[in-house]
């Protein structure tokens, strides 16, 4: 029997991302959960964030951020710039992580992420303790090693990426199909058949 909780931030897994930011003059790094896809056509997104965090200006002033999927190796670096301030630290550097120059923005992304996704603020709303950022995607970057050989073919279960649930981080499992898998064989009429006879 299910309990009635109060609301909350219960949605689960979630992405866990490093967000890159620059000014010019400094690179940091944004850790987000609060973060995903919002239309395919054009390509948008978003990432919610606490006025109060140090890219947060960063990202208001210059319109522009990177989302850099993260991986089982990045964890512990995800997690530590998710928990100190980019006033207090270079957070490349403390990380070992590596500044990147991007085709469509002004902002670097993480090298070492396998897929780094280069954002153009569109609008920012007001919502409470985050302000969300709607952004279009202008360009992305993947990792030639994820790619098949023969077919050229992303393949992120080669990455190994990193999911987020209620103040844990998880490596993501076993592939369990494919969009459209449940279907894939049969046909509209067939189905509407089998639930007639239930």
């Amino acid at each position: 029997m299910k309990q009635n909780w109060k609301p909350g931030t219960m949605i689960a897994p979630v992405p866990a991302v490093m967000v890159s930011c620059s000014d010019g003059n400094i690179n940091n790094i944004l850790t987000i959960a609060w973060t995903g896809t919002i239309c395919s056509e054009p390509a948008m997104c978003y990432i919610s964030v606490r006025p109060e965090r140090y890219s947060y200006d960063i990202i208001r002033r210059t319109g522009e951020f990177v989302i850099n999927l993260t991986t089982s190796a990045l964890a512990k670096a995800t997690d530590w710039c998710g928990v100190r301030s980019g006033r207090d630290f270079d957070k490349f550097a403390y990380c070992n992580l590596t500044p990147e120059k991007c085709q469509h923005v002004a902002a670097v992304a993480i090298a070492e992420s396998p897929v780094s996704i280069e954002c153009r603020v569109k609008q920012i709303i007001p919502l409470g303790s985050h302000d969300m950022f709607i952004a279009e995607v202008v360009g992305v970057m993947v990792d030639s090693s994820l790619l098949d050989p023969q077919t050229g073919k992303l393949d992120l279960s080669r990455a190994d990426l990193l999911g987020y649930a209620h103040g844990e981080y998880f490596s993501l499992g076993e592939k369990l199909g494919t969009f459209g898998w449940s279907v894939k064989g049969s046909t509209k009429r067939q189905e509407q058949r089998n639930n007639s006879k239930k």
